[in-house]
């Protein structure tokens, strides 16, 4: 069951390429997330899935319709660029994005009247957009995105601007419209946002999917890491440890051997070294983008390995 399917999708501006043969494969119900940095070709991907553009060459069934303008009254869209009218009261601006979608205004603002105090922000219901901070705005524009009760909702850099009090407001909203059977697509160039949220991934640079997938299947194409300290410094226990262990501090830190914890616990005991800490740990999802899309990439969206 797909919400979304697309196949090979080309996009040129006259002499640029922005997307090259994109094809993704959303399940529905799921929080599936496009990864990449700004440029890679996320947005344009967004607004050829939605019908707003046509693709170069390609094709695209939203909903199981092959038009996807056949299905927009069932998709909420949030777009990288935000627009609210200023005067607007916030319970008005979210009926109005209703009513561009076919809901009635009265029924529209009966039902933000109910958001805003499902989220706790019924004190917001007569506030002006424009008194209201770049964040409050940000998620009157998203309840507006979801006041019709869309099947599918896509987002684009939906955390861009936010501060860590409404970031956590949008990902629990998002959490909840997922937990009601809602497919939502959201585009970041965030990793941390992707691994809190998205249980599949795809992972775009350059306009083409480097992965495809499951996150813990990016996460599975890298071996666990050992995180090793001992009290001894030297003996035949350092025959099990790889020879491409790295100092960190006073731990030696290495991929996890292909046979396992247990036979690296019994040389490790048998040669004495004495265990004062041993920790294996998961890889990242920054550490599997690093390997799937390069280090150059993971550079250019200004992330830095999480300590």
């Amino acid at each position: 069951m797909l919400a979304v399917e697309a196949v090979d999708l080309v996009k040129d501006f006259n002499e640029t390429r922005a997307v090259d043969g994109v094809s993704l494969a959303v399940p529905t119900g799921t929080i599936y997330g496009l990864l990449g940095p700004n440029g890679a070709g996320k947005t344009t991907t967004l607004r050829m899935l939605l019908g707003i553009i046509d693709p170069s060459s390609g094709t695209r069934c939203v909903l199981g319709r092959d038009r996807p303008l056949d299905a927009a009254p069932e998709i909420g869209y949030l777009p990288e660029e935000r627009g609210l009218y200023p005067a607007m009261h916030a319970r008005d601006a979210i009926a109005f994005m209703g009513a561009l979608r076919g809901l009635p205004i009265a029924e529209g603002r009966r039902r933000a009247d109910a958001l805003l105090d499902e989220h706790g922000l019924g004190d917001w219901s007569k506030k002006s957009i424009r008194t209201l901070s770049k964040g409050m705005a940000q998620i009157v524009q998203l309840l507006g995105t979801i006041i019709h009760k869309p099947r599918l909702i896509v987002l684009d850099e939906p955390f861009a601007g936010l501060d860590a009090i409404n970031q956590g407001k949008l990902e629990e909203l998002i959490r909840r419209e997922a937990r009601g059977g809602v497919t939502v697509i959201f585009s970041t160039h965030v990793i941390a946002h992707a691994e809190r949220l998205c249980e599949e991934i795809a992972i775009i640079a350059k306009g083409k999917v480097a992965f495809d997938g499951r996150v813990d299947e990016a996460r599975s194409r890298l071996r666990p890491i050992v995180r090793l300290r001992t009290r001894a410094s030297d003996g035949p226990w350092r025959s099990a440890i790889p020879a491409t262990a790295r100092r960190e501090g006073h731990d030696l830190v290495f991929e996890l051997p292909e046979g396992g914890p247990e036979p690296l616990l019994k040389a490790l005991i048998d040669g004495g070294a004495g265990i004062e800490t041993l920790a294996i740990e998961r890889p990242g999802l920054h550490d599997a983008f690093v390997a799937i899309a390069g280090a150059r990439t993971a550079e250019a969206m200004g992330q830095e390995k999480p300590q």
